[in-house]
């Protein structure tokens, strides 16, 4: 298997899924650009798979945070990859937070939350789409990782679930303007499960390595549906997501209604 796009710009490319699935592109031939903040991570990735057969391999240091640097990043990315196909934003942030006791909600990291899980790919998107669209009639793709905390609410992380949750609506929405415009640009959604990465050593520590499924098993699952054909891969929903956390089940009825309503809207004229 290959993904059929040929050069990939991939945001928190520095560890966990990111690295994981980067480094898996490369391995199956598709040339890269790894963005990060780490550069000591950047470096090392670059030194494992800067020479994989034909597939190339570029990093650069970014922080997505950093909302007003995002359009000369993006301009700086195509002046020098004009043949990137395809955006994978999947730079995310979790903490625990708990308001039965209020007083110790840490608000900076609400918003540091947000910021980093929504607003910045908000961002990112209106910078780097423009870019994608002028290929047309090439398919192109912007690839979005959410969770499957976008469907349920897990308490303990209920910041991070909300974000996620927006970034799906949005994503659900924006997929289905780009359909009626006819659009070179795919809109795909990756939804992990829990996955045994550093994203939750901050809460757990060590022990975070430990919660949820084993990397390499999610990036084969995910890799494999990022690799389907037409519209088969819009929506990637990996192990638990798609049936304890109801991906097959009730979020297909949900969005038969959204797409129920669409045409209501549209038999209004509105």
């Amino acid at each position: 298997m290959q993904l059929q796009y040929k050069k990939v710009l991939v945001f928190g490319a520095t560890s966990g899924i990111g690295w994981s699935l980067t480094a898996k592109f490369v391995e199956t031939g598709t040339s890269v650009i790894a963005i990060g903040r780490r550069k000591e991570r950047l470096d090392d990735f670059a030194e494992q798979y800067g020479k994989n057969g034909d597939a190339t391999v570029d990093t650069a240091v970014f922080d997505v945070t950093d909302l007003k640097a995002i359009p000369e990043f993006a301009r700086h990315m195509f002046d020098k990859h004009p043949d990137i196909d395809c955006v994978f934003l999947n730079s995310g942030l979790q903490r625990a937070i708990n308001w039965a006791e209020p007083e110790k909600v840490d608000l900076e990291t609400v918003d540091m939350e947000v910021l980093t899980n929504y607003t910045a790919y908000m961002h990112l998107t209106k910078a780097f789409l423009p870019y994608l669209q002028k290929q047309t009639p090439k398919e192109t793709s912007m690839i979005y990782t959410t969770s499957g905390l976008a469907l349920i609410p897990l308490i303990s992380v209920s910041n991070y679930c909300a974000t996620k949750a927006a970034l799906h609506h949005t994503i659900l929405a924006m997929r289905e303007q780009l359909r009626e415009a006819n659009s070179n640009v795919k809109i795909i959604e990756l939804f992990p499960p829990a996955v045994q990465t550093e994203l939750h050593d901050f809460e757990h520590g060590e022990k975070g390595k430990s919660i949820g499924m084993p990397l390499n098993e999610f990036t084969e699952e995910a890799f494999e549906g990022l690799c389907k054909k037409g519209t088969e891969n819009e929506q990637v929903p990996v192990q638990a997501v798609k049936t304890f956390m109801g991906f097959n089940g009730w979020e297909q009825e949900r969005q038969k209604t959204m797409m129920k309503m669409i045409e209501q809207m549209k038999q209004q004229g509105r």
